[in-house]
């Protein structure tokens, strides 16, 4: 039972803490609905079951049965995640290959898998965490080619100026240059 509460507990706060980071910018559906399909059975008991409260229980399901079966359902129903933008390639279908390649990610949806980022290492480093946390985090891991040059020049530049200057800063530069919802900021021409 204690494990069941643990859980909850942390991907309720994850949610909490991508809500405000979305509110931060004007993405308002995007904080309330984030990671609704972490609550669904597929994915709540198998982050039950593996739980252990420093890292992210589909790492210690797939070590147990060689993949994560809560993450193949959450990747597939969450477009915050760069996997659900996987899809075959036409070019190579028309020489015979099958081949899956990156498709560009639409900008709300790479700005909350920046504010995702910055919220799991905040969950997951605790007081250890930092400004420059998510950005090397990023760069321990090698995804650069499941990318698409968009989305890649775009999630690296906002966790890139998170490490130099902050969440503050880079909810600002989102919410102004990049939404451009001048209304609800006060940004510098």
């Amino acid at each position: 039972m204690n494990q069941l509460w643990q859980h909850f507990k942390t991907i309720t706060y994850h949610k909490w803490l991508v809500l405000k980071g979305c509110f931060a910018v004007g993405l308002y559906w995007q904080g309330l609905t984030h990671d609704l399909s972490k609550y669904a059975p597929e994915e709540f008991f198998n982050g039950v079951r593996y739980y252990q409260g420093y890292r992210s229980p589909n790492n210690a399901e797939r070590e147990d049965k060689g993949y994560s079966a809560a993450w193949l359902h959450h990747k597939g129903r969450n477009k915050h995640h760069f996997e659900y933008w996987q899809d075959y390639d036409l070019a190579g279908e028309k020489e015979g290959v099958a081949r899956m390649v990156p498709m560009p990610m639409p900008d709300r949806y790479i700005i909350e898998m920046y504010e995702d980022r910055i919220a799991a290492s905040k969950v997951y480093m605790g007081e250890k965490y930092t400004s420059a946390s998510a950005w090397q985090y990023y760069k321990k891991g090698d995804i650069s080619a499941l990318l698409h040059p968009h989305t890649r020049e775009l999630l690296e530049r906002l966790l890139y100026m998170t490490a130099k200057h902050g969440e503050a800063y880079t909810n600002r530069y989102i919410r102004c240059r990049i939404l451009k919802n001048a209304s609800s900021c006060r940004c510098r021409k």
